[in-house]
């Protein structure tokens, strides 16, 4: 159904308008090499002229990782290599780019694109148009992505998948699932006492000045 999802909303915003993320990979002894590759496969025919875009990622053991999913381990670079580069061969078949999210340059040589994720060209692509974005630092050092900002809470997804960044405590999880109210504007609850409300900036980069080429 997911798929069939990704497929729909394709076909009503366009296809440069959709990215699609395989992510975060992670070895054992379920999700081999052989596996990754024969699934990657697989989706990749599914969405072929769906999306031009796949995001790659390796898995990153921070401590709420280690702590939901012990059994986890880092992905050696040879296995890196292996995916991919088998990764990009299979993409280059159905017209899929792959992209590495924050991997360094590794795999650029092997047909991974390197450069960024959401950026500004991804942006300019899909819209159409083009963007006067003004210069500001990353969130982090390997990031190329035009936006940082993150949407969304910790804690807040039931599906409780034990690679997660996103949630620290299962048990917080289920308590902010409860507090839910599907008729607040909140993902959890309703304003409390001493939390404060920010503006999120909503200024257009869109460059309106006409060219001829």
């Amino acid at each position: 159904k997911v798929m069939q999802d990704f497929i729909t909303l394709s076909e009503k915003v366009g296809v440069n308008c959709v990215g699609w993320r395989y992510d975060p990979i992670f070895i054992d002894s379920t999700y081999t090499l052989d596996r990754h590759i024969s699934d990657f496969e697989q989706m990749c025919r599914m969405l072929s002229g769906y999306t031009h875009v796949c995001v790659i990622s390796f898995i990153d053991l921070y401590e709420k990782v280690k702590r939901n999913f012990p059994q986890a381990r880092t992905v050696t670079p040879q296995e890196r290599i292996t995916i991919g580069k088998s990764f990009a061969e299979i993409g280059k078949l159905y017209g899929i780019t792959i992209k590495a999210c924050a991997e360094g340059t590794d795999l650029a040589p092997y047909g991974v694109d390197c450069a960024g994720c959401m950026t500004q060209q991804t942006f300019e692509t899909a819209i159409g148009s083009h963007l006067n974005v003004p210069k500001k630092k990353s969130q982090r050092a390997e990031c190329a992505c035009v936006l940082g900002t993150d949407i969304g809470a910790y804690d807040t997804c039931g599906h409780l998948c034990r690679y997660c960044y996103a949630n620290y405590n299962h048990e917080n999880v289920r308590r902010n699932m409860q507090l839910h109210d599907s008729d607040s504007p909140f993902l959890v609850g309703d304003l409390q006492e001493g939390e404060v409300i920010h503006q999120a900036s909503q200024e257009s980069w869109i460059d309106a000045q006409l060219t001829l080429f």
